[in-house]
């Protein structure tokens, strides 16, 4: 067997087996209550949290301007993010790094009614730990990136985390 046919077998086990391993994925989240429908309502209601509070509202009312689209990708986000789909593409860090002004306040207050919204919405309690813990970890790369990016911060480990 040539090194070519060699490349090909293992690419197709390896696409197999992401696809055996993302429909395990979905399988578990489906079991404590995250499937597609739940991320759409989550999004939903937290964005129309979002517009009004007094905090998040401003940010985002300066630069969304088609909130269908907008809730679209995020929707797209959040099952990429909690499922696995793929359904995603873009570079929220780029997004995050232009907003001037936005900082570990808003990180933490987006957290918070975020958190305000799983504990109102998710039924199971390992459906808001795993979904909060995943919000954590991208709020926190988020906020690192602004440090270093747009802030100049070089080691941003050494600020307080959220």
């Amino acid at each position: 067997m040539n090194q070519a046919h060699q490349q090909q077998n293992h690419r197709e086990r390896t696409r197999v087996e992401v696809a055996e391993l993302r429909a395990q994925f979905r399988e578990d989240a489906g079991a404590i209550g995250i499937d597609e429908d739940f991320i759409a309502l989550l999004v939903d209601t937290f964005y129309a949290r979002v517009r009004d509070d007094a905090l998040l509202g401003p940010i985002f009312a300066e630069r969304i301007v088609d909130w269908p689209h907008h809730l679209g990708r995020m929707r797209a986000f959040w099952g990429s993010v909690l499922l696995h789909t793929g359904a995603f593409s873009g570079n929220p860090m780029v997004k995050h790094i232009g907003i001037p002004g936005i900082g570990r306040e808003e990180f933490l207050h987006w957290l918070d009614l975020w958190g305000q919204t799983l504990d109102e919405l998710a039924g199971h309690p390992d459906a808001s730990a795993l979904i909060l813990d995943k919000a954590r970890l991208i709020a926190e790369s988020l906020h690192n990136g602004i440090l270093v990016h747009r802030d100049g911060i070089r080691d941003p480990l050494a600020m307080k985390g959220l």
